[in-house]
């Protein structure tokens, strides 16, 4: 390889990362005031902020239930008495717009930040 072809090797390796730190920090910036907007059979049932840990348990008539928990800026539902877990196993969720979702019992968490995600594609 020539000079010129490592240099050209390394401009693209910073520039890369300095767009890797800006989406970073962006979405960091972009959660400050984020909520999460908790719907069941499509029914707002609650928002709450991210900003504060909190853990409710939803019960339903026939006895199923979905928990979820906000810590530490991040959702999750650790629990729920649906047959298949999908939820469960669902990553936690901080951005707007992300979503965890529990088809059974028909209950939608949602992140609502007030600001249009400039991400439309995040892949684990």
């Amino acid at each position: 390889m020539r000079k010129n072809d490592w240099l050209l090797i390394v401009v693209l390796l910073v520039a890369a990362a300095g767009i890797y730190v800006a989406i970073q920090y962006y979405q960091k910036v972009s959660t400050q005031n984020a909520v999460a907007v908790v719907t069941v059979d499509g029914v707002e049932y609650g928002r709450y902020p991210l900003s504060e840990d909190h853990t409710e348990t939803i019960r339903f008539e026939d006895g199923s239930y979905n928990r979820f928990a906000i810590q530490d800026g991040y959702v999750s539902m650790p629990e729920a008495s649906c047959p298949d877990q999908i939820c469960v196993h669902h990553s936690r969720i901080s951005r707007n717009k992300e979503t965890i979702v529990c088809l059974p019992d028909k209950v939608v968490i949602t992140i609502e930040n007030g600001e249009d995600s400039r991400i439309d594609v995040l892949q684990h």
